[in-house]
């Protein structure tokens, strides 16, 4: 006997809720930018990067030195995560500073920290 099956014909007459009408949903653009950023941060050294900035602007030169990696590397993430505005950056002479985009994002990535610190 297959479990999965059973649940799926046992779902499949629909089911019985106390809703008041149709759930709300994002617009198809509105789920692929999402999935977007979800890739973008998915990456573990990309995320620590997400998270580092999280505490402060640093500068691509900071942000290598802290990481022990090249500054090519760190440049390249950066980028992504620009391309998808998870990250801002501004210069300063010779010195480009970056910082995360906005509070959704501070929030998203603090978010998924801790919930993946409780287990």
């Amino acid at each position: 006997m297959n479990p999965a099956a059973d649940e799926e014909t046992e779902h499949a007459g629909g089911c019985e809720h106390g809703g008041a009408g149709a759930v709300p949903r994002s617009s198809p653009a509105v789920v692929a930018r999402a999935a977007a950023i979800f890739r973008a941060a998915g990456d573990p050294a990309r995320l620590a990067l997400l998270e580092r900035l999280g505490h402060g602007e640093a500068c691509v030169s900071e942000l290598a030195a802290e990481s022990g990696e090249a500054l090519s590397t760190v440049s390249q993430r950066l980028r992504l995560l620009r391309n998808e505005r998870l990250v801002s950056r501004r210069r300063d002479g010779k010195h480009i500073h970056y910082t995360l985009a906005d509070e959704h994002i501070s929030a998203l990535v603090r978010s998924v920290l801790d919930h993946a610190r409780e287990g």
